[in-house]
């Protein structure tokens, strides 16, 4: 992390968990969908776990859910397939219809579980049915790369969300994290380093135009807030 920024503190937590509340407020009690975005690396998903947590905070009934866009990456065996296993992370190697149709029953089935698929990176599959979104939940903060996308079916999905918000980290920061990322899961140095340059950076140049969409852009060093769309 750049010496500059410091760590995310607890107090820059609470003020997205309070700007979340407030977005669940003016529902009336209906279901709300945060989308949470970014370039690979960014810390999309630390964000988004930490954000549940915060909401949650301990009660019986937990008021919020984390549902990852990565549970619609295509199987291994489809990626060979189509000879897309070399470019996994892509845009073209999710289900991307698959997803939205999940986004709209997350919005509409509030009377029964809705389960989602999760992705398990030390098997690097996604599993089918691992999330339950219970009737309970009112926040349902969605994270993945291309919740922004401007390309069909993707398109769709930032009408199904209530507000999105954009991690944006320091590239050199974003690289350090892939490159840890992949040695941890078996890459050597040198194959992780050229995976986080050629594909993640690939995928993040397309991801980038994305934040001018955004409702709000959040550090992914200190989870600051540092701008909102008027």
């Amino acid at each position: 992390m750049p010496a500059s920024d410091p760590p995310p503190t607890r107090d820059a937590l609470e003020v997205l968990a309070r700007r979340a509340r407030r977005l669940s407020r003016e529902a009336s009690g209906a279901r709300i969908l945060i989308g949470i975005t970014g370039s690979p690396g960014a810390g999309k998903t630390t964000l988004a776990h930490a954000l549940v947590a915060q909401l949650n905070g301990g009660a019986a009934e937990q008021p919020a859910v984390f549902l990852p866009m990565d549970g619609f990456h295509l199987a291994n065996a489809t990626l060979d397939r189509l000879d897309l296993r070399h470019r996994k992370g892509a845009i073209e190697t999710f289900d991307g219809w698959g997803f939205v149709e999940l986004l709209e029953r997350v919005r509409r089935d509030t009377d029964h579980t809705v389960y989602a698929p999760a992705f398990e990176r030390h098997v690097d599959e996604p599993v089918a049915g691992e999330i339950a979104i219970e009737p309970s939940a009112r926040i349902v903060v969605v994270e993945g790369n291309y919740l922004l996308s401007d390309v069909e079916p993707w398109s769709r999905v930032r009408e199904l969300l209530d507000e999105s918000w954009f991690c944006d980290t320091h590239d050199d920061e974003r690289m350090h994290r892939l490159v840890r990322r992949h040695t941890e899961h078996g890459r050597s140095p040198e194959a992780a380093r050229d995976w986080a340059i050629e594909v993640d950076g690939a995928n993040a140049r397309r991801i980038a135009p994305a934040r001018e969409r955004a409702d709000l852009v959040v550090s992914g060093d200190t989870w600051e807030a540092i701008a909102e769309r008027a």
